[in-house]
């Protein structure tokens, strides 16, 4: 149907789905219902490598742990929204027709997956209604490489619309909220799996990555996660909102309640010869235990710290998280070496960075993901305003607002990151395409430097704490941490520190911004409203090289180590007790 008459189709598709959902949940059968037995309780706390082992040895079976993770799923879901399509009951089908592995090293863990992956039979509609309705006939490759190593997807999970966001929002599923606080967003685009992984929905989760997208979830919700380099992990048999944008390429890559789990999963992964599976990996990349074990076997790690991109200085909460860490650190005996903005050269600051990895994102103007759209679909915040900006706005009126920004508010900040925002011709591209690779070349030069040699480095990642919903439409700008590194191609983890405190983690009574994008990005922050939201640390191994899951990995591990030998851990959802207090009170309620 035409514009405007699709917007009657829109409204059925979303209605159908939110109803298929519903009657989903509804028709689950009874062993995903009721309190958490003792033996589920223990199932949920057992690390993946010792489940695997259980499943192996027919001490537990899959379908015993695809229960308890099928109740804390549903419970999960109804606190933050986080899953779209639920698949348990066609779980328990795969197990018993042979279609799960379970000789694999994955054998009986349930993965949760972003919407964005495809599974046969399920729709893969990434917050498009035009897309409702329609299953894909077969699973992707990265869930064929799961089946085959034994895991169980059994949920699909939130996203936003245009995936362009750190909230999680679309007409077809809704707005995906923070376990923590239902008045925040559990970041973006991967927020589903943040939610439902904080929540122990699940044990492994899926997500992609383009500017932070399983990052800021990981960061926001409070888990762990790592953003692999490019040709690591499959990413053929997916749905996206921007088919053909190579400029910052999106990578899949895996998150974790733990970081035992997380390493264990991404090894079992790697084993299983991802190149076997899809065109896009490297082929013959194994699994460097030696790679790992130099960086846990080094007496004394060198850490470059990098406490702000220059733009946006982190927030007290994630500052205080970032002073956590490096204090442990040179507690446990490691070297640190401050990373300050007048040690990058001209052209390769982070502002640069965040400057062509913006400009190459959008560079068709936003047209791409707004094709999609129908006749009164919701936009998120921020992607409406990139969209206007870029491909609305007459290149005149782009000018003056620019000139006005540089000269009259005196922004350079803001107004570089203006300057080149719109609709790119072919050659335009392909200029920005090669400020891409020199600005790599330059930061590999920079880091190969021996005053530079580092074994991690430590940033924000990102300088708030968790965003109120429809905060992007200030703090969409506001992603240069996690930007830097898909720019570089690096691989990035996260580390859950502490949470907000609202005494300690004030900001100053003479605070002010030095420019728009960090004038959005503070312009929510409040450490009384946020008290108790998670405030993370991001790590990056292995540089100046890419492709160093291995190395970042064992960085993780070695940061985690000095964390919780100096006194710091940090504390996750119990949903055991969540799940007892809310029986309680419906008890009561009768």
């Amino acid at each position: 149907m035409l514009p405007p008459f699709d917007y009657f189709e829109h409204l059925q598709a979303c209605s159908f789905k939110q109803k298929q959902r519903e009657e989903r949940f509804a028709s689950l059968p009874a062993p995903y219902r009721g309190r958490l037995t003792p033996s589920q309780v223990a199932i949920l706390y057992r690390p993946i490598e010792a489940l695997v082992q259980d499943v192996k040895d027919k001490r537990t079976s899959p379908v015993e742990i695809l229960h308890a993770y099928g109740k804390t799923a549903a419970f999960a879901h109804k606190k933050t929204n986080c899953v779209t399509e639920l698949m348990l009951p066609d779980a328990e089908e795969w197990i018993k027709k042979g279609e799960i592995n379970l000789d694999g090293p994955l054998a009986g863990i349930p993965v949760s997956l972003k919407d964005s992956i495809a599974v046969g039979g399920f729709d893969v509609s990434v917050g498009y209604s035009k897309y409702v309705n329609q299953p894909y006939a077969q699973d992707g490759s990265l869930v064929r490489l799961l089946k085959s190593a034994g895991a169980i997807p059994h949920v699909k999970t939130a996203l936003p619309i245009t995936l362009l966001s750190f909230e999680s929002t679309n007409d077809v599923w809704g707005v995906c909220r923070n376990p923590h606080n239902p008045k925040y967003s559990p970041g973006g685009s991967t927020g589903g799996e943040g939610a439902i992984l904080a929540m122990n929905g699940s044990r492994i989760g899926i997500g992609s990555d383009v500017a932070g997208s399983v990052r800021a979830p990981a960061a926001w919700s409070g888990i762990f996660s790592l953003r692999c380099s490019t040709g690591r992990w499959p990413k053929m048999g997916m749905n996206t909102s921007m088919p053909g944008q190579e400029g910052i390429p999106s990578v899949f890559s895996p998150m974790a309640r733990t970081l035992d789990d997380l390493t264990y999963f991404t090894k079992s992964f790697i084993s299983m010869k991802p190149w076997q599976f899809d065109y896009t990996c490297h082929p013959n990349l194994y699994w460097r235990q030696d790679a790992y074990d130099e960086t846990m076997n080094k007496e004394t790690l060198r850490v470059g710290v990098m406490r702000s991109d220059g733009v946006v200085p982190p927030s007290p909460a994630i500052a205080r998280g970032l002073e956590l860490t490096i204090s442990a650190l040179r507690a446990s005996g490691h070297t640190i070496v401050e990373i300050t903005q007048d040690k990058f050269s001209e052209n390769h600051k982070p502002l640069d960075a965040l400057r062509i990895a913006s400009t190459l994102l959008c560079s068709d103007g936003g047209k791409t993901y707004k094709s999609f759209f129908r006749t009164g679909e919701w936009n998120d915040s921020g992607a409406r305003q990139l969209y206007f900006y870029a491909s609305r706005l007459p290149s005149l009126f782009r000018y003056i607002h620019y000139l006005w920004v540089r000269y009259v508010r005196r922004d350079p900040i803001w107004a570089s990151l203006l300057q080149n925002f719109k609709h790119l011709s072919a050659q335009e591209n392909w200029q920005w395409v090669a400020k891409r690779e020199a600005f790599r070349s330059t930061w590999f030069d920079w880091l190969s430097k021996p005053e530079q040699s580092f074994d991690l480095i430590l940033t924000p990642v990102n300088a708030t704490p968790a965003l109120p919903h429809n905060g992007m439409h200030d703090a969409v700008s506001s992603c240069g941490y996690t930007f830097l590194f898909n720019l570089l191609d690096y691989t990035a983890g996260v580390i859950p520190v502490t949470k907000v405190d609202k005494v300690l983690d004030k900001l100053p009574a003479d605070f002010r911004a030095t420019n728009g994008v960090m004038a959005g990005a503070y312009k929510y922050y409040d450490s009384e409203a946020m008290e108790g939201l998670p405030c993370a640390v991001q790590v990056v191994g292995g540089v100046p090289w890419r492709l160093q899951e291995e190395k970042t990995l064992a960085a993780m591990r070695r940061v985690v180590d000095a964390l919780e030998s100096n006194g710091v851990g940090y504390a996750h959802i119990k949903v055991e007790n969540l799940m007892q207090v809310e029986e309680g009170e419906s008890e009561k309620a009768y």
